[in-house]
């Protein structure tokens, strides 16, 4: 069964960092682009980040940007995201998913097929 498991979320001050953990069993991902995305309450789930399946190329939301950092390690099948200078507007359950087809780089959402549960992230003022 394949699954994206989430960590590292939790509760932070603004300006304060975070490092979540995307971990993928089941198969391997080494060849396909992985994202990051968010939903804060009663708003739709938008994108964050995403990173070719190499790591070679990265694609950020203009909010992130300069702040969040994308990264993999494909040995540990593995996808982190670095959040720094957090801001109580990032506050949400941010999931990892993986591109439907292989070797692409997309950004919208209907573009991942495979999905995580999401971890909390909360920032307070």
């Amino acid at each position: 069964q394949v699954q994206l498991v989430e960590s590292g979320g939790g509760l932070v001050q603004a300006g304060g960092s975070l490092r979540l953990s995307c971990s993928a069993s089941g198969r391997s991902f080494s060849s396909f682009a992985m994202g990051w995305f968010r939903q804060a309450p009663g708003k739709e789930r938008e994108f964050v980040a995403a990173i070719s399946y190499r790591g070679r190329a990265t694609n950020y939301a203009d909010s992130v940007k300069g702040r969040f950092t994308i990264s993999r390690d494909n040995a540990k099948n593995t996808v982190y995201l670095q959040m720094n200078s957090l801001k109580p507007e990032d506050t949400g359950v941010y999931c990892c998913a993986a591109d439907r087809y292989e070797y692409t780089m997309r950004s919208r959402r209907e573009d991942f097929g495979t999905w995580g549960q999401g971890a909390q992230v909360t920032v307070t003022s």
